[in-house]
């Protein structure tokens, strides 16, 4: 069986045989919960649901989740399973079927759909779960001296929903293990596979320790694909399995480096086919390199993978060509067809990121260069852990590397320090991971949320549930914030981009102003509110009073988003897809694909065509309808949506059609006039757009037009001549600049021939130390080199109190530098005598200083410098 058929017959099995709701694979990218940074488990995207604070679609699910994990990244190509990209194969119970049923299906699926040998399977269970022992001995036909107790088999993550767990094993065979007589379940070696995990989650762990059973017990399966089709295919490691294989084949092509030939090269090859795939899946969910968060991630796996793409003799951009092999595998992939329609797309933005890392890689060996130089100045071989960590953090640079080129140096790395420094920016992401420890989701299981309604008439409600900090509360009082969930509802919900609606709700005792309403993963809505006066309790009955001018404001810009996206793909072209949006009352905010800046004249175009939509004044129509139908009449998606079977299409007629949960006006026409007010880049390869409608754009053109009428005033002309009045303001300021950098450049070389006057010998050198009295660093260094260039064998010298501080630049000529003059060591020396400090190279350095006074003393120490350097 290919992996795609693997997946699919999972996911056929559970559905179609044992009932389950099949859902597609959740994005890489956490909904609702701060505690992720990255999807990285089967459940993850179910926790509410496990938790039982939220109500499932169906107590059976079945999925074949996307994940990410890079805490182990460095083992990646290493071993035969780790991987930083992988799928997850998980069929699901929330409080529906327990032991009795997970058991036997996974030994079912196993053994009569897979096919697996039954003589080479085993089984680990808690030594206390006896129920699970039974079933496997009644319910299967598994060897029962292939059943083995392991303490291990018990799975909690402190106080909270937890249980025993079952693992299914396959022997690989002797070949494969570590030959020790007790080699068996649990060995560290390859012979013994753990291929799926069953949990039975029937205990609540309290605080003090107890273990309480469950009203509603779980089940929480996962079985790695990669690792099940390994073993399908029979297969050593998972790189060889037809989900990845085809990408180290590419790799292997371009690089000229044959798989198995060479053990460290196979690991270069493994590790760009793990990255390559990882980095593609996370462009396709949305995620663009950046210098935190997962952006970050995704910016650090992608550099790995070019790092060993040199460490293979690679030099030219290589990773972009890659996607092309990720996308064939996941071609026949349901939950991957995103790849397909964003394949240009995802390899434009790692091309754009290849180039720019080229130009990092090439800074961090410049650095590295010069503190190899350094070091091999001050006669010491050990670089400090600090620097070589910076070059790993900062320049994307593995310890190995380092070590390697300090290796050819004959220098080492303080590996305790690099160590520590290692631990120091771990303990810094723990922190930032404890902040958002936040509980997002209330636990609503004692709520009726089947029977919440949305109305967009309804002016009353009652108040069913008020949340603090995740908790429960039956009243609120004066002062106090919280989510509260009503009834009914006319507010629409935060998604799609637009924010959430606004409003005020009344009880007899209080009143609470509602500064925006989002959605819970199961679908409830919630307003956020403030109590401004009195109180509030559940079971109140509230006159709800919707803010409806900034509704209609938030619906202009709304519809005016979509009109926006339709007008860009007809000017700029077809690859613009949305990256991410904004609607407020006030604005709208559009993120979309683009590798170079929309050009004025398209910007014209795009507004031009928007407005010329809203003077059609096209009604909408707004339908549900299947996703598959949609789809069909080429409906797009809008960033950062997720969708079920039926969905909700917006059609402007011929213009736009989009999938679109968010609020919108009845008629292009009640949007007014549209008015973009700039464009500018956020990402590699992402554009946005700011843009505003209805009153706020008729207020910037009056705001537009009074400026220019002032502007008018002011430069004593009409309106219509403005632009060519400015243009002879701006010819006559260039040419007044130029006549100043003419007279800034006679001044530069009089200050320098002046200098000259006073050149000193020492040793072999022609010395000149002196004062400069200029405005700026770069005229400093303009009059050194001046002057070091009518020197022969020169150092030169220059200090300037600049804004109340200490300005120090000292230059030495190639002559001088190869007969021992230092220029990065003499102004270190000058620095500290005015309280700084700098550095730099043999042939020129700069320096700062916050005691004026003490420029003679500066000019003191740097001639004692240049003494010694001639003695030495």
């Amino acid at each position: 069986m290919t992996g795609n058929e693997l997946r699919e017959a999972y996911l056929q099995f559970f559905a179609e045989k044992k009932d389950h709701l099949r859902l597609s694979s959740y994005s890489l990218v956490p909904d609702n919960d701060p505690t992720l940074l990255l999807i990285g488990a089967g459940m993850a995207p179910l926790k509410p649901f496990f938790t039982g604070k939220m109500k499932p679609p169906r107590n059976r699910i079945v999925t074949c989740q996307r994940c990410v994990r890079t805490g182990d990244i460095e083992n990646v190509g290493r071993t035969a399973r780790h991987q930083t990209f992988f799928e997850m194969l998980g069929n699901f119970s929330f409080g529906d079927y327990f032991k009795q049923e997970a058991i036997p299906w996974a030994w079912e699926f196993l053994t009569e759909v897979v096919e697996l040998p039954k003589d080479k399977l085993w089984v680990s269970i808690y030594p206390e779960d006896d129920e699970a022992r039974e079933i496997w001995l009644k319910e299967t036909d598994v060897n029962p001296d292939h059943i083995v107790a392991l303490e291990d088999n018990f799975w909690e993550i402190g106080p909270g929903p937890c249980g025993p767990d079952s693992e299914i094993y396959i022997d690989l065979g002797e070949e494969r293990g570590c030959g020790e007589p007790t080699c068996g379940i649990g060995c560290d070696c390859d012979r013994f596979l753990e291929i799926w995990n069953l949990v039975f989650t029937q205990y609540d762990r309290t605080e003090e320790g107890e273990y309480n059973l469950l009203a509603h017990k779980n089940i929480d399966t996962g079985c790695g694909l990669e690792r099940l089709a390994s073993v399908v295919q029979n297969k050593k490691t998972n790189f060889e399995t037809d989900l990845l294989y085809p990408i180290i084949e590419y790799a292997s092509k371009i690089s000229n480096v044959t798989y198995g030939s060479d053990p460290k090269k196979d690991i270069s090859l493994k590790v760009i086919a793990d990255h390559a795939r990882s980095v593609a899946i996370m462009i396709m969910d949305d995620i663009l390199p950046a210098n935190e968060g997962r952006g970050y991630v995704l910016r650090r796996t992608l550099r790995r993978a070019i790092r060993h793409g040199r460490m293979l003799g690679i030099t030219k951009p290589f990773l972009d060509g890659a996607v092309d092999a990720v996308v064939e595998i996941f071609r026949n992939a349901k939950d991957f067809s995103e790849i397909l329609a964003k394949q240009d797309y995802i390899k434009r933005v790692i091309r754009v990121e290849e180039d720019r890392f080229a130009s990092t890689l090439a800074q961090g060996i410049e650095l590295l260069n010069e503190e190899v130089a350094r070091l091999k100045d001050a006669h010491e071989t050990v670089l400090h852990g600090e620097v070589g960590f910076k070059l790993y953090d900062t320049y994307g640079f593995p310890r190995e590397l380092t070590e390697e080129i300090l290796h050819e140096n004959g220098i080492t790395l303080d590996g305790e320090c690099f160590h520590q420094e290692m631990e120091k920016q771990r303990t810094r992401a723990r922190s930032a991971r404890a902040e958002n420890q936040a509980v997002s989701v209330p636990d609503l299981s004692g709520v009726d949320t089947g029977s919440l309604t949305e109305d967009a008439d309804a002016v009353k409600a009652t108040v069913v549930a008020i949340w603090r900090d995740g908790g429960l509360v039956d009243a609120l009082h004066d002062g106090e914030s919280a989510g509260v969930i009503l009834s009914t509802t006319p507010f629409h919900p935060e998604g799609g981009g637009q924010v959430g609606d606004e409003g005020i709700l009344r009880s007899e005792l209080g009143y609470l102003s509602v500064s925006n309403t989002k959605r819970l993963p199961d679908g409830t809505i919630y307003h956020v509110a403030y109590v401004e006066e009195g109180q509030i309790q559940r079971g109140d009955a509230v006159d709800v009073c919707l803010d409806a001018k900034k509704k209609l404001s938030s619906a202009r810009n709304h519809t005016a988003t979509h009109l926006l996206q339709a007008a860009l793909r007809r000017v700029v072209g077809e690859h613009v897809q949305q990256a991410g949006s904004l609607v407020t009352p006030e604005r709208l905010r559009f993120d979309f694909t683009n590798f170079e800046p929309v050009t004025e004249q398209q910007l014209r175009d795009v507004e031009e065509l928007v407005n010329e939509e809203i003077l059609r004044s096209s009604e909408l129509h707004i339908s549900m309808m299947p996703i598959d139908e949609a789809k069909a009449l080429g409906a797009m998606a809008l960033f950062g949506e997720k969708y079920g079977d039926v969905v909700r299409v917006v059609n402007v007629p011929d213009f736009s059609i989009e999938l679109c949960g968010g609020s919108h006006v009845s008629n292009t026409g009640q949007i007014g006039l549209f008015k973009i007010v700039s464009e500018s880049g956020v990402a590699a390869g992402v554009r946005r757009i700011e843009a505003i409608t209805g009153r706020a754009a008729f207020a910037y053109a009056a705001e537009m037009s009074r400026m220019v009428q002032e502007l008018s005033r002011k430069l004593k002309t009409r309106s219509e001549d403005l632009v060519s009045q400015m243009d002879k303001f701006m010819d006559e300021r260039k040419s007044m600049q130029e006549q100043l950098r003419n007279f800034a450049t006679f001044r530069d070389q009089a200050d320098a021939q002046k200098l000259l006057m006073g050149v000193q010998t020492i040793g072999d050198f022609h010395v000149v130390v002196g004062k400069a009295n200029v405005d700026s660093m770069d005229e400093l260094r303009k009059i050194a080199d001046l002057t070091c260039e009518k020197l022969e064998t020169g150092i030169v010298v220059l200090g300037a109190i600049i804004e109340d501080k200490v300005s120090l630049v000292v230059k030495a000529d190639k002559a001088a530098v190869q007969m021992g003059a230092h220029a990065g060591n003499i102004i270190k020396e000058a620095a500290k005598a005015v309280g700084g400090g700098g550095g730099g190279r043999p042939d020129m350095a700069q320096a700062g200083g916050k005691i004026p006074a003490q420029l003679p003393q500066a000019f003191e120490a740097a001639v004692a410098v240049i003494r010694r350097q001639i003695s030495a």
